[in-house]
């Protein structure tokens, strides 16, 4: 059995749409993703795990929690699962997938609020991913789904690679 130990359930959420999109069949595996609530969780969640291969994937900011515990076994996202999914995709494949969902709306009234007005597209994209709870479960999924498989970030692919 292997463990994949991430920050919260977006992350799991996004790593098992990966796994789907490439074929691969966790449960089949013995692989499982475990949403630990956050990187100062990691020592105590590892531990639940002795024994068993362990490996992570967090956000940039978080590195150094999983580092201490997991050392090189651990897989960082630049910023974000979000951020690497809009970078993956581009700031106009994401708003394709918005489009298909039928949000396009949203986005753009939230374009227009003063304290978003006028900055880079890809920030607003990942503040309007991240600024709703149901979203930020919701999107992460689609955005995979939307990406050619050479395309799926880095970290994602290999902390699944890692798992195997």
């Amino acid at each position: 059995m292997a463990v994949i130990l991430v920050e919260g359930i977006t992350d799991r959420i996004a790593l098992e749409a990966v796994a789907a999109k490439l074929g691969r069949d966790l449960a089949a595996e013995g692989v499982e993703i475990v949403p630990i609530g956050g990187a100062q969780a990691i020592r105590r969640a590892s531990a639940l795990y002795e024994g068993e291969r362990v490996v992570g994937l967090c956000d940039a900011a978080e590195e150094r929690w999983f580092r201490r515990v997991l050392g090189d076994a651990t897989y960082v996202c630049v910023e974000d699962i979000e951020d690497e999914l809009i970078r993956a995709l581009g700031p106009g494949g994401v708003e394709k997938v918005i489009v298909a969902q039928g949000e396009l709306e949203t986005f753009r009234n939230f374009q227009n609020q003063v304290a978003w007005r006028g900055r880079r597209v890809d920030a607003q994209l990942h503040r309007w991913l991240r600024a709703a709870h149901r979203r930020n479960k919701r999107y992460p999924p689609l955005l995979i789904e939307a990406l050619e498989p050479q395309r799926i970030p880095r970290p994602l692919v290999e902390v699944l690679a890692a798992a195997a």
